[in-house]
């Protein structure tokens, strides 16, 4: 009926719009060939018209057309005139006259009601726009934002989603039951109702359930939390059950929820105030998962980073049974995700996958992608036609530590205080056992840091281990003991050393139990967040003598490392000293000269790369400083 309404006013205004044109070229038409009432008169008195026919009202005026002597048509509109009979008899004019045409009764009926019918169709579209007939309309927030896709608007399958082998197994199954239902329910299965995946931000979990709409071929409909609330009270909710509504009307179906912490947060911390709106979504959905009326034939898949967070009638058995984890890929994983994105973009030999992936730990998938996409840029920067190993390794120095600042100047004696800092890091780093090898050192500007030392570790590392952390506790301290002993004068530039290894300190102590005095208790106080439904108060648990213990615990560790850095730096001078010249002179060494340094050898000089393309020069009339800032890695400042 909606559809028909709408139909029918758009004839209406389609058929008046071409009356309207229609008659302009009727008229146009007889204007065209229309002569003067006074010419017609003098051309009858001197024999030129044939013949005439006469239409109209003598009061009102009347249209004679005919045709003249030769054989041309012509038309007049002839005023009251009572001697024009006898004119035209006495001239052997041969005419006829005929009424005035009567308009008919459509043209009547329009005429008459047309304007009215047409104000109020008009009037009639506005109202029903305001109640939700269209989109965004004032009455329609309690729609369900839901975009339904299928096999024609959605390429992704599980081909594409590479580094999550087990998430993909679980949800694979969702998939081959919706496909053959029979195989699972012969053995009295049922159908899970909901399913939440958890990863870290950028892992992949909306790929994920991209490529589940790609692989069932059942509706799927796509939906982000942030979609269910809006300005007005009980929206929310509206849209939840309009949601659920349109899921029944075509299930088989899926229904994936993005970012469900928007409005799945816990309940109940009575900080906001009066009415939570959230709550009244979140209510809503509890409901429709797994309420009185259930939902057979729908499965809820929902996708968040933060699920510490969420209500835990929301996570319950029954509402999502089941819980995806999407972690971080591991090495093999980071090698297929590279083996993805690299099919887009044409690659030279000397690139191997496995390599990028274990200099590329902690990676995402979408860390992945942009470091493809990073190198890609350099190599077209250089006017290369493949992407090779040296465009990788400068995009991967990009995003570990940021941008080169070329354009930042840096007098003779902060590049050696600089260079002398990032040394003592290096240094250290590999003295010590155990440590992760030293991959880059840069005195280039990059980011906000001066200087950076970037250790690779060679495999994947789940856990910390005390030996470890106190190793990275000497290696922090090794910038400002080289400064201290090379150059006699201490800076600013290991302020942000020493928060790291304040902070490492005191989680060993109060947290990991690493110390033999304060033995494995946790000392660390609540750092709910209020806002998530957690206490409002802190507790504290500790006594003041006790925190004395803990802050001397603490000091003693710093102490000691700081006293393990300098020793190394005292029996190593003659390493520092090169390693800060080879810096002096190049800005930049990788992990071969490192080696050579090391070992006492001579350096080998750093590998040439292609200039960079620069930008055709900009000619205005102010003269402009600064370089063009080229891209590298990051790490330790």
């Amino acid at each position: 009926m909606n559809n028909l309404g709408k139909n029918v006013a758009i004839w209406l205004i389609v058929g008046l719009v071409l009356m309207t044109i229609f008659n302009q070229f009727s008229k146009s038409q007889d204007s065209a060939s229309q002569i003067p009432y006074s010419q017609f008169m003098v051309e009858v008195e001197q024999g030129r018209i044939a013949s005439a026919e006469i239409e109209g009202n003598p009061l009102r005026g009347q249209w004679i057309r005919g045709k003249k002597a030769d054989g041309s048509n012509y038309a007049t509109l002839a005023p009251f005139d009572f001697r024009m009979v006898d004119t035209l008899i006495k001239h052997n004019v041969k005419f006829a006259a005929k009424p005035e045409a009567e308009p008919s009764l459509l043209m009547s009926f329009l005429m008459n009601w047309g304007p009215m019918l047409l104000l109020i169709g008009v009037w009639i579209f506005f109202m029903r726009q305001m109640q939700g007939g269209g989109k965004g309309g004032a009455f329609s927030f309690g729609k369900s934002k839901a975009k339904m896709l299928d096999e024609s608007n959605n390429a992704v399958t599980f081909a594409d989603v590479a580094g999550c082998d087990e998430a993909k197994e679980e949800v694979s199954e969702i998939v081959d039951y919706l496909r053959d239902p029979s195989k699972y329910q012969s053995l009295g299965g049922r159908m899970p109702r909901g399913i939440l995946m958890v990863g870290s931000p950028g892992t992949g979990k909306t790929l994920l359930a991209k490529a589940i709409a790609g692989e069932a071929k059942v509706p799927f409909f796509s939906i982000s939390g942030s979609d269910f609330v809006e300005m007005f009270v009980g929206v929310g909710a509206a849209r939840v059950r309009d949601m659920f509504e349109n899921a029944k009307k075509n299930a088989p179906c899926i229904i994936f929820i993005d970012e469900i912490d928007a409005v799945g947060r816990q309940r109940g911390a009575g900080m906001g105030g009066g009415n939570d709106e959230r709550e009244q979504t979140l209510n809503q959905m509890l409901v429709e998962m797994d309420g009185f009326e259930g939902n057979s034939g729908i499965i809820v898949i929902a996708a968040t980073n933060r699920p510490d967070v969420l209500d835990p009638a929301l996570m319950r058995p029954g509402r999502f049974d089941r819980q995806v984890v999407v972690s971080l890929p591991d090495i093999r994983g980071r090698e297929q995700i590279l083996g993805v994105h690299m099919r887009k973009v044409p690659i030279a030999n000397d690139v191997d996958a496995s390599v990028l992936a274990r200099g590329t730990p902690g990676m995402s998938g979408a860390d992945l992608a942009n470091l493809v996409n990073e190198a890609a840029l350099f190599a077209a920067r250089r006017n290369k036609r493949l992407v090779d190993m040296a465009d990788f390794e400068s995009a991967k120095d990009k995003i570990y530590m940021g941008p080169e600042r070329r354009s930042m100047v840096m007098t003779e004696e902060e590049r050696r205080a600089t260079a002398y800092h990032e040394s003592g890091h290096a240094v250290v780093a590999e003295m010590l056992e155990g440590t992760d090898p030293v991959h880059k050192v840069t005195i280039m500007p990059r980011g906000r840091a001066l200087g950076l030392t970037w250790q690779l570790p060679e495999r994947d590392r789940f856990s910390h281990y005390k030996d470890q952390m106190l190793n990275e506790l000497a290696i922090l301290f090794g910038g400002r003991v080289a400064e201290d002993l090379f150059i006699n004068r201490i800076s600013t530039g290991a302020s942000n050393d020493f928060e790291r290894a304040t902070a490492m300190a005191r989680d060993m102590v109060t947290r990991y139990g690493m110390t033999e005095k304060m033995g494995p208790m946790v000392y660390a106080e609540n750092d709910g967040e209020v806002f998530l439904g957690r206490s409002v108060t802190t507790h504290k648990n500790v006594s003041e003598s006790t925190m004395q213990q803990v802050d001397s615990e603490i000091r003693r560790i710093i102490d000691e490392q700081y006293a393990l850095a300098v020793k190394i730096l005292s029996e190593n001078r003659d390493k520092v000293e090169v390693m800060t010249q080879a810096l002096m002179d190049w800005e930049t060494i990788d992990r071969d000269q490192v080696l050579d340094i090391m070992a006492g050898r001579t350096p080998r000089p750093p590998k040439e790369l292609p200039p960079i393309r620069k930008p055709a020069p900009v000619h205005t009339d102010t003269p402009s400083g600064g370089a063009e800032a080229t891209d590298a890695p990051a790490a330790e400042a």
